[in-house]
């Protein structure tokens, strides 16, 4: 017997690590990812009570991978029957697969994509789904990210992102798509979706959409772990290896984004010679592989960025012309109203606060921004260093209101705080 809290607090915590890697099983078995879901979730709920009856196993991933494939094995027996005993209601097998696929059938081939959970991000990627669709999909169902935080990801409410999850989920079952390893020769066609994904689910790891810490460590080793075997996988990628230099350089400084009570420091803050300076130089290695032959593509120039910062002996003596240039060029190549709101960070360095509101305030007139909370936050710190703090103060509460991260809306709060008195107003 095991007392209730601890049963809950295992599952939870096997929810949070395993999730991808049981859904990646069952879904082999189940040949179908909603009924493969639908498995896995009876098996976190039946962990509840046969843990607390027989105690929590040694491997809990494990012990719901069995009972997860169980089931789905079970369902899949029933449908064999069925199309058995009603061959003339079922279509022929395989015809609706050929019809809604929008590229050859080839023969399955799961040595191409050695691991499970990168073998299933491949397989969600499917070009017959939309672009946002398959990202949003596959963070919800492999990666087991919230609809929420997934909502939030995309700048929408979490019902519009919930109805979006249901109609491509719906779309998959009408049409049949397979959910079969895609050939070699398929998988270039599908690197764009998966590199979205894997930087999608690290930045999820990275300043956690909601909760009380500000990182959720698992989510960005997930990532790293597939940035690392996708490069493994297609070595001659140059977009894959600015995704892995973005991520190692990003994650180089996760030990010192806060100090020993969770508060969040800023990047001047933080205590450089704390770096992981291998992994520092392991992406420069990478990101000058990438920049060589070519125009390069956004995520060699993310991660050059990152690299600019990161090489820096200290805050200031960073090479701020430089970044503003690296973020010209990835305008050009990724045209993101965020890589925009980004940039005006450097370029409040090289040309001022006033310059830099300017362009963030035409962002703000854009509205494709409009409940991003780091918009009102960065207008809320050039607002600050204007010295115009009534109104620093305003963006400040909307980039709180818009925060559900505790340890980012504690930043804000103690920024809101040192506000000096404004100048218009009385002490």
């Amino acid at each position: 017997m095991s007392d209730p809290p601890d049963v809950e607090r295992a599952v939870v915590d096997a929810h949070r690590r395993g999730w991808a890697l049981v859904l990646a099983a069952t879904a082999r078995v189940a040949g179908d990812l909603d009924l493969a879901e639908e498995c896995v979730q009876e098996a976190y709920a039946a962990a509840l009570v046969s843990w607390a009856r027989d105690g929590i196993p040694d491997n809990p991933a494990a012990w719901l991978t069995t009972a997860a494939k169980r089931r789905a094995m079970d369902a899949v027996r029933r449908e064999r029957v069925f199309r058995s005993k009603l061959p003339l209601l079922v279509e022929p097998e395989g015809t609706a697969d050929e019809i809604a696929m929008d590229e050859p059938v080839e023969p399955i081939q799961e040595e191409a994509v050695p691991d499970e959970r990168l073998r299933l991000i491949f397989m969600c990627c499917h070009p017959a789904l939309a672009r946002e669709a398959q990202l949003a999909l596959t963070l919800r169902l492999v990666c087991g990210v919230p609809t929420g935080d997934i909502a939030r990801a995309f700048l929408v409410p979490e019902t519009t992102m919930g109805a979006r999850l249901t109609r491509a989920k719906k779309k998959i079952s009408a049409a049949r798509i397979p959910y079969r390893v895609p050939g070699a020769a398929a998988l270039p066609d599908r690197l764009g979706a998966v590199l979205g994904v894997i930087h999608l689910l690290f930045t999820t790891g990275y300043t956690a959409p909601s909760g009380a810490s500000l990182m959720r460590t698992d989510l960005m080793d997930q990532a790293l772990r597939l940035a690392r075997m996708l490069r493994e996988l297609m070595p001659d990628e140059r977009e894959v290896w600015g995704l892995l230099a973005l991520l190692l350089v990003t994650d180089a400084r996760r030990a010192t984004r806060t100090d020993a009570g969770g508060r969040l420091l800023r990047l001047e803050e933080q205590d450089r010679s704390r770096w992981d300076r291998a992994a520092i130089a392991e992406a420069h290695d990478l990101i000058v592989d990438g920049l060589r032959g070519g125009r390069p593509g956004r995520y060699v120039l993310q991660a050059a960025i990152a690299s600019v910062y990161a090489e820096a002996p200290d805050f200031e003596r960073t090479d701020w012309p430089q970044i503003v240039t690296l973020y010209d060029e990835l305008l050009r190549v990724w045209p993101s109203p965020v890589v925009a709101l980004n940039r005006t960070v450097a370029l409040a360095r090289t040309q001022g606060p006033a310059r830099a509101l300017a362009e963030v305030e035409e962002l703000e007139r854009d509205g494709r921004l409009a409940g991003y909370q780091y918009l009102p936050a960065i207008k809320a710190d050039l607002l600050r260093r204007l010295g115009r703090t009534t109104e620093a103060a305003t963006a400040y509460h909307e980039a709180m209101t818009l925060t559900a991260n505790e340890a980012e809306r504690d930043f804000l709060s103690g920024r809101l705080k040192t506000l000096d008195p404004p100048r218009n107003d009385p002490a």
